[in-house]
């Protein structure tokens, strides 16, 4: 089953919900995605891309997961 870029947008936003979040791509697989959160301040690029995976809830676990590619990229607000 293929996901689409609301649908991650909707997952992102669940967990982060005064986010900016951009999400591109159309392939159903394959997405790039931007999350600017102001709960990701003191916290480095690892713990942020880790806090947004969290909020995938499994989608991008191994080959049974509907999502096979995220470009991330994450940062708090200037």
């Amino acid at each position: 089953m293929a996901i689409e870029a609301h649908d991650i947008e909707a997952l992102i936003r669940e967990a982060f919900p005064k986010a900016k979040i951009t999400v591109q791509g159309d392939d159903g697989a394959h997405f790039a995605a931007e999350v600017i959160d102001e709960s990701f301040k003191g916290m480095n690029r690892v713990q942020q891309q880790r806090a947004v995976y969290a909020a995938l809830k499994g989608k991008m676990d191994g080959s049974n997961g509907e999502l096979h590619a995220l470009a991330l990229t994450t940062k708090a607000p200037d």
